[in-house]
């Protein structure tokens, strides 16, 4: 298939590593699709990378499940089908906090965007990412390290928790679309200066956002149900 035919959805792509990797799938001749809650600000980042490619906006808050059923119905309108899927929205609820002071209310606001969000997501765009040919389709979770069991330690309990569900919610869709052309694949960026990253991050926007281009288009494409950092499998 012709690269100029692809085409991305990308979830919370207004700004920092989702809307840097649009930038980078619309060089590569992708048709890129991105979401966000906030509608205003989606279309603003549309408009910035005007000139550069096809692009559009669809509201969606992948929280609700009534948005992310209009959000198929609008993204059915535009493309017959979908090349590739990059779970990139999150939340950040606890900079600073331990275990030992997290609260539930930060870690269901974590969970809900950060794991179910993306299970939700991708459980509804299936039957769009089926039908790429000849495929295979991709799922890219945008993970963190914070994320890893190996070296897990007490920080940001809410958010690394949830992206330790995740790397789970991974390992499940890998298995469930096993056969199907459709390839699921956790990544770790690294530590970014995006506005969650902060100024202090070691890794600019540019090379986080490679690392899941690279995942989202070059990846081996017998490789699934595995967690990426700089283009090689990490352990969990």
């Amino acid at each position: 298939m012709n690269i100029l035919t692809k085409t991305v959805l990308i979830t919370g792509a207004y700004r920092g590593l989702g809307l840097e990797s649009a930038r980078l799938l619309l060089v590569k001749g992708f048709e890129v699709i991105l979401t966000a809650r906030k509608a205003d600000e989606g279309k603003k980042a549309v408009q910035s990378l005007a000139g550069k490619g096809k692009v559009s906006f669809v509201s969606m808050d992948v929280a609700q499940d009534a948005s992310i059923a209009a959000a198929v119905r609008d993204v059915s309108r535009l493309v017959d089908h979908l090349d590739v899927l990059i779970n990139n929205a999150a939340v950040f609820p606890d900079p600073s906090k331990s275990a030992l002071d997290t609260s539930r209310a930060m870690l269901m606001d974590a969970f809900n965007v950060n794991s179910a969000g993306a299970l939700m997501v991708a459980q509804a765009f299936v039957p769009l990412l089926s039908k790429t040919k000849p495929g295979p389709a991709r799922i890219v979770n945008v993970s963190s390290g914070l994320g890893a069991l190996t070296d897990m330690q007490n920080s940001c309990t809410a958010y690394s928790l949830s992206k330790t569900a995740l790397n789970a919610v991974t390992r499940q869709l890998a298995s469930a679309l096993a056969g199907k052309k459709i390839l699921v694949n956790s990544v770790c960026p690294g530590w970014c200066r995006t506005e969650m990253g902060g100024e202090n991050a070691p890794r600019s926007v540019l090379e986080g956002a490679e690392g899941i281009v690279w995942i989202a288009t070059d990846a081996p494409a017998d490789q699934s149900g595995l967690f990426w950092r700089d283009r090689q499998p990490i352990p969990w």
